[in-house]
C-alpha cells in the first residue's frame, strides 16, 4: 500500500484541490474541503492509501490535470508503513 500525498504551494487554488479530491478520489465535498484545509495548514497531507498501481495512476491523473490548468501541484507517493 502507498500513501498519496499532496504538497501545498502558493499557486494551486484550493478550489482545484477540492475538485481533484472529489473527481479523482471520490470524496464528498465536506471531506474534500477538510483534506484541503489540512494540506494548506500542514504543508502536505495524505489524501489516500492505495495499492501502488492505483496510487500511481491517481497521482498521475491529478498531476496531468493540474499542469493542464498551469498549477504546480505536486503529488508524491510513499510506502505506507502501517
Amino acid at each position: 500500500m502507498f500513501k498519496v500525498i499532496y504538497l501545498n504551494d502558493n499557486q494551486t487554488t484550493m478550489e482545484f484541490v477540492v475538485e481533484s479530491l472529489i473527481d479523482v478520489f471520490d470524496y464528498n465535498t465536506e471531506t474534500a474541503i477538510k483534506i484541503t484545509e489540512d494540506i494548506h495548514n500542514n504543508v502536505q497531507a495524505v489524501v489516500a492509501v492505495l495499492p501502488h498501481e492505483i496510487a500511481e495512476q491517481k497521482g498521475n491523473e491529478v498531476t496531468v490535470s493540474a499542469r493542464s490548468q498551469n498549477f504546480p501541484l505536486q503529488v508524491k507517493l510513499e510506502p505506507d508503513a502501517a
